[in-house]
């Protein structure tokens, strides 16, 4: 028989600190310098954090919210809170005031980490927020404030030892806590488990996933408050990767600077970033060197084909993607090549990287029918994608909503629509609510929006579904340019792609796309501000003035 021993996260750290030691986390400050330190130094803070936190009144099971951006005191949360048996609460700190403060309270956090560019926030909201006892700013000092009781991060460690030996406990305790961006009411909770953390961080790990490997140097863009920055942080400490984070506010030209300084060989975050770090590498002033950079992995939406070339034939630089959700901790698939696809023309190999990829190892997809019945992998059947894997989440915490998004037989309803061909790759249309019905005909947003962003004019496109009296919706293109180009050029490029009912109805030229929290396009946004023939003729004239 074999060992019954918990999956805990603490064996993570332990590998970390034992095996990887002398490996670096490299963590840029709100200055510009950085600060650089080894994973057995690390470890002894997160293990200082632990007994600080103790100290307060923290324990096992209790929420410790953090607000903070990626930085190396966050991320001695990221273990630190976990194995003493609490369990992290990573706040979006993007969200609104009301949004917050919902989360914070129905999280039940009762101690806060916190930047110190969140303080004012935290004192709006403080009055609204009885739970918590304790607030910890993360810095060497507490600035001026009205919050109370208020501790600074650095001198609730200087009194600890960090000799402490996190204990045992079943592996379904809960380890870390995210909430939803909240895109459809109020932001719902998932509860991971150490289980479910330890899993994800091995499938990050593996070859035909991301790879996670010692010799590489990651830059973690994807925020740390958001779907535990993809579970990257983790996988680094597993693997002994070296890990950059690029520190509080956080602009693209950082990225692009952190690459150049550090040598970074793969870095993770969404699309938006990669078409920013894409527009400066262009204008070249300042100069940037990219050449140590392997991998640019994006996520949140498909990236553009044009931007995947452009990366690919200017720097060499891979742009992978996957698809993944809050539910899902977060990662589902990885667009891996299969061996097959050594021997195919480089447009072939760009049909397979512009899919969302194989489901990991031990995620299960289905797609089926409004029925629920499943449909064919044959890359024509359109369905919904049901999921289910021992990192999705059974249930969101506490929440009545919770019976609606599962099936009869325990499958998570993701929202998703799209398609799986036959080799098992999965490719995103659109969310359910995003499928534009047009004369009975469904269109998708996303592959419009896609098609958009690959012309050499645009910089972003979203596509939302607008009343019309005849045909009930209509596609409208909100499109951001970086040079001229006029709705009929758009069309006629379209028109290469689609059929002609698929095009845009109107096109309308935007400063900037609405973005979630999390940086997705709020389409929600756009269809409030410009759902009405009268308010798009109304900024039509305002921008033409």
């Amino acid at each position: 028989m074999i060992m019954d021993r918990p999956l805990l996260m603490k064996q993570l750290l332990w590998r970390a600190e034992r095996v990887f030691g002398d490996k670096r986390i490299i963590s840029r400050t709100g200055d510009g310098e950085d600060i650089s330190y080894t994973y057995a130094e690390y470890a002894v803070r997160a293990r200082k954090l632990a007994q600080a936190l103790t100290a307060l009144g923290v324990e096992p099971g209790d929420r410790v919210g953090t607000l903070a951006w990626n930085t190396h005191r966050h991320y001695e949360a990221y273990f630190g809170v976990p194995c003493m048996g609490a369990v992290l609460h990573t706040v979006n700190l993007r969200l609104f005031d009301e949004q917050i403060s919902y989360i914070i309270n129905h999280g039940g956090d009762r101690v806060l980490l916190i930047d110190p560019d969140q303080i004012p926030l935290l004192e709006r909201l403080a009055p609204d927020l009885p739970g918590v006892q304790a607030y910890v700013v993360l810095a060497d000092e507490v600035p001026e404030t009205t919050l109370s009781p208020v501790h600074s991060y650095e001198q609730l460690l200087a009194v600890q030892d960090g000799k402490l030996e996190f204990p045992d406990f079943p592996e379904t305790t809960a380890s870390a806590m995210c909430y939803t961006s909240g895109t459809t009411g109020d932001p719902k909770g998932v509860l991971y488990s150490h289980r479910s953390v330890v899993l994800h961080t091995l499938a990050l790990c593996l070859h035909g996933s991301i790879g996670v490997r010692e010799e590489a140097i990651f830059l973690a863009i994807s925020p740390m408050f958001h779907a535990n920055s993809w579970g990257i942080p983790f996988a680094a400490a597993l693997q002994g990767a070296t890990l950059v984070l690029p520190g509080p506010h956080p602009e693209p030209k950082h990225y692009l600077e952190l690459i150049d300084r550090h040598k970074v060989t793969h870095a993770v975050g969404a699309v938006t970033i990669g078409v920013m770090m894409r527009d400066l590498l262009e204008r070249d002033d300042p100069h940037y060197d990219v050449s140590s950079l392997d991998v640019l992995w994006l996520g949140g939406q498909a990236p553009p084909r044009g931007l995947m070339k452009w990366f690919a034939d200017t720097h060499d630089i891979v742009v992978p993607q996957g698809w993944g959700m809050t539910e899902a901790s977060p990662l589902v698939t990885f667009t891996a090549l299969k061996s097959k696809h050594d021997h195919v023309t480089e447009d072939e190999v760009y049909d397979v990287r512009g899919k969302q990829g194989l489901p990991l190892p031990l995620c299960e997809v289905r797609l089926v029918d409004e029925g629920g019945t499943d449909l064919p992998w044959d890359g024509k059947a359109v369905g919904e994608y049901h999921l289910r894997s021992p990192w999705m989440a059974s249930a969101y915490y506490d929440d009545p909503r919770s019976p609606a998004s599962y099936d009869a037989q325990g499958w998570f309803k993701t929202g998703d629509v799209g398609v799986i061909d036959p080799d098992g790759y999965v490719q995103l249309t659109d969310r359910s609510k995003d499928l534009i019905k047009s004369g009975g005909e469904w269109i998708s947003s996303v592959e419009l929006e896609n098609s958009l962003m690959a012309h050499p004019a645009v910089v972003e496109a979203s596509v939302v579904a607008v009343p019309h009296d005849k045909w009930l919706e209509r596609p409208l293109a909100c499109v951001v340019t970086r040079s001229a180009v006029t709705p009929e050029e758009l069309t006629a490029y379209l028109l290469q792609h689609f059929a002609r009912w698929w095009i845009p109805e109107e096109f309308l030229f935007v400063d900037a796309i609405p973005k979630t929290g999390v940086g997705k396009f709020d389409k929600k946004v756009l269809r409030a501000r410009f759902g009405d023939a009268d308010a798009r003729e109304r900024y039509r004239t305002e921008v033409a003035r």
